[in-house]
């Protein structure tokens, strides 16, 4: 397999393909354009600049468009950067596509899809669990699909579905761990949270954020599909407000995005679970391109810390 562009460390020379994942517009000191240009592979992703940009340059090098790319590796802030040499778009006989260049989940959507659906399985609350099949149901396609996010935390293809397992197989070492929480609500919890980004987001390449989503928001998106979706299958019951209110309230506090802090059991837990393997996602991906013994780059979601791989880690 061929060395991803995370692995390389600086001084090395690149001559590879890359996927544009954004193209920014600058203007650097000498009042000349430039682009800002975020390059992935299946790996991760590296910022790379292009300096005296023309306007074709900008028509040629936008978000989603694959690029051939010389240049190399070189340490800026702290961080790598990617010092262009020379860049073109791909040609007819470059035998490349956008999918070689996507991030995925490390498993199967069918596999995601089934231990969900357990999941929903053992519930035994039948409006809780009717209202959750309902939605997955409903978003199912880009439920599988979507990342979990734009940046930071399972921004990659299906990063959704998979933050959700993940957190399921959590929230039920809990339960075993804590008998008096409700798994139903805890589970339902778990599933729903975070399933208004199918519409907050664009989808799962190039991730931007829809104008639903600047102006409303995953968490009041859910609400009021949780809603919508009791009316639908005509249940009227405290489970319903419950239930949302554990999707309003699972960033924590309003300084976190929740109009509410958790007020619940079920809601406090789901807090801490999602917290949890967002911050483990981040933090496997960013020791992942460290060498035992060094030290990771900064991670700006983890309060800008780096953080320090042992070298009895392998």
């Amino acid at each position: 397999m061929a060395k991803g562009i995370v692995h390389y460390e600086v001084g090395e020379q690149i001559d590879v393909y890359l996927l544009i994942k954004s193209s920014t517009k600058g203007i650097a000191s000498n009042g000349k354009p430039f682009l800002t240009l975020i390059l992935q592979d299946q790996t991760g992703d590296i910022e790379a600049k292009l300096w005296d940009c023309t306007p074709e340059s900008e028509s040629e090098f936008t978000a989603q468009s694959i690029v051939k790319i010389y240049g190399d590796i070189h340490s800026y802030r702290g961080k790598n950067q990617l010092k262009i040499r020379n860049i073109r778009p791909i040609s007819q006989n470059d035998a490349v596509s956008i999918s070689d260049f996507l991030e995925v989940a490390p498993l199967e959507k069918d596999e995601m899809m089934s231990k969900i659906t357990q999941y929903i399985f053992e519930m035994k609350n039948p409006n809780i669990q009717r209202v959750t099949r309902h939605l997955v149901k409903k978003y199912q396609q880009s439920f599988l699909e979507f990342p979990a996010a734009t940046k930071n935390h399972h921004e990659f293809v299906s990063g959704l579905a998979y933050h959700v397992v993940s957190m399921l197989d959590l929230a039920k070492a809990i339960s075993g761990l804590y008998p008096s929480l409700d798994r139903d609500l805890l589970y339902a919890g778990v599933i729903l949270h975070d399933l208004g980004k199918v519409m907050e987001l664009s989808g799962p390449i190039s991730t931007v954020y829809t104008v639903e989503g600047n102006l409303l928001g995953h968490i009041s998106i859910m609400v009021n599909e949780i809603g919508k979706a009791a009316e639908e299958l005509g249940i009227h019951s405290e489970e319903i407000t419950v239930l949302q209110h554990i999707v309003l309230s699972h960033h924590g506090k309003a300084e976190w995005g929740s109009p509410k802090p958790p007020l619940i059991k079920e809601a406090e837990i789901l807090h801490y679970i999602d917290n949890l393997d967002a911050k483990m996602n981040m933090l496997d991906r960013a020791l992942e391109r460290v060498k035992p013994g060094e030290f990771s780059d900064r991670v700006f979601a983890l309060d800008n810390r780096s953080f320090y791989k042992p070298t009895f880690h392998k």
